[in-house]
């Protein structure tokens, strides 16, 4: 395999992963306790999923898992990156009430990764909240940050004497745009123009609580090391003469981003420019509200500084040229401004919007370097999707891991001194799917 064959060109302590989540690949969804996530709720309802597909079997791993931790070993892996189900550790969200049965799991799954020597990164929010938080109001309501503090605080009790790499939140710009503003995620709701900036504020508060929660409370003794997940195309004007595509270009990136890592490595707020287009375009079409793009309270933890490495979701690329709104409706893409282009060149895998572009993410990673003051990255998640039958001759797939693995030794001179202090790490998506 590519991966492995090529793992030469990089540094000894290189650190080598794949990635998964626990929707995706666990099943069980009622098993030994589990309450229900936003996720079984959403595929559960007919015409939500492409042939009303669920994860209520998956890949079957919370009854299969020995067999995967074979194939991570077979692959030669140094870390892997899974999810916890909130709702399989905390049926209704609460430490009120501790199902034993799934912590019992993730125990063992723990556990078997350190036997092996693989280290485990564990996120502890991949977009399945607990239902019966949502019927609380979700990540729109202010009370969710101080009860995912207090989830986060648990699992970093019952685990973090083996976990030293953790996720807060997985793509929040995921979950707040296509979950809250699109409704082509759980949970479903199509409310543009107010409510992704909402949840994805009451993500950023979540997760700042619960890294000063590790910091204050588990670091010295856990020496562990905490951040959230964020997802980035690499971007380029369409028009590298034209003003306009340079500046939709600019918004573009601090809207997806700058969204969240602006306020975490940079300013701990949001890009201005982001701020700006926001109330320019509320200011256009009459609303006389606050700004739909909350504010940090200065009573709260501060965001800054609350990421411990950069980790970093990247799958494709794009030209990006001025765009056109929704009309006379308060929406992210009228803010944004900024319209996607696919470059012909490049490949298409999978689906429609998947583009193949492995120099893309050397140059996000120069970007990064550059704009967030050299931080430690960490490739958490990357990937190649393909749809019929298993192709057995995996030639495309096979090109595409070489071509990534050798636009990351091109770029990995881009941090020169990094990979002996917290070493880049390539997560390729474990199922090849998205």
């Amino acid at each position: 395999m590519a991966l492995i064959q090529d793992a030469n060109m990089f540094p000894r302590d290189f650190a080598w992963g794949a990635g998964t989540a626990a929707y995706q690949v666990e099943g069980g969804w009622q098993a030994d306790g589990k309450g229900p996530s936003i996720w079984d709720t959403f595929c559960h309802e007919k015409g939500r999923v492409f042939g009303d597909q669920s994860g209520d079997v998956a890949c079957n791993s919370y009854e299969l898992w020995e067999r995967d931790l074979e194939c991570i070993q077979q692959l030669g892996l140094t870390h892997y990156r899974f999810s916890l189900s909130w709702s399989r550790l905390l049926p209704d969200g609460t430490t009120r009430h501790v199902n034993q049965k799934g912590v019992q799991y993730y125990n063992k799954v723990i556990n078997d990764l350190v036997g092996c020597n693989v280290s485990p990164m564990v996120t502890l929010y991949h977009f399945d909240l607990p239902q019966a938080l949502q019927d609380q109001g979700g990540w729109k309501s202010p009370c969710i940050a101080s009860l995912f503090e207090s989830y986060a605080k648990f699992c970093f009790q019952t685990f973090g004497d083996r976990v030293k790499l953790w996720i807060t939140i997985n793509e929040p710009y995921v979950c707040a745009k296509l979950g809250h503003e699109d409704g082509i995620h759980a949970p479903g709701l199509k409310e543009p123009g107010v409510t992704a900036y909402l949840v994805g504020h009451n993500m950023l508060r979540a997760h700042a609580m619960a890294w000063h929660g590790y910091n204050s409370y588990f670091r010295t003794a856990q020496r562990g090391l905490v951040s959230l997940a964020i997802n980035s195309d690499w971007i380029e004007p369409l028009n590298t003469h034209c003003e306009e595509d340079i500046a939709a270009t600019e918004r573009y990136l601090a809207f997806t981003l700058g969204w969240f890592a602006w306020p975490l490595f940079v300013t701990g707020d949001y890009p201005e420019i982001m701020r700006s287009a926001i109330d320019a375009e509320s200011k256009k079409l009459g609303y006389n509200g606050s700004s739909r793009l909350p504010s940090f309270s200065k009573d709260e933890p501060t965001i800054l500084g609350t990421a411990d490495f950069f980790a970093l979701n990247y799958y494709t690329s794009r030209k990006i040229k001025q765009g056109e709104g929704c009309g006379n409706i308060l929406c992210m893409k009228s803010d944004r401004d900024a319209g996607e282009v696919l470059d012909a060149s490049w490949p298409i895998c999978g689906v429609s919007w998947l583009a193949v572009v492995p120099d893309g993410l050397r140059k996000l990673l120069k970007y990064i370097k550059d704009t967030f003051k050299n931080p430690a990255v960490y490739i958490t998640e990357n990937g190649f999707s393909q749809v019929g039958p298993l192709q057995i001759e995996d030639d495309q797939r096979s090109k595409f891991y070489k071509d990534t693995i050798m636009e990351i030794a091109k770029g990995k001179s881009c941090c020169p001194g990094r990979q002996g202090r917290h070493p880049w790490v390539f997560c390729m998506d474990a199922a090849g799917q998205l």
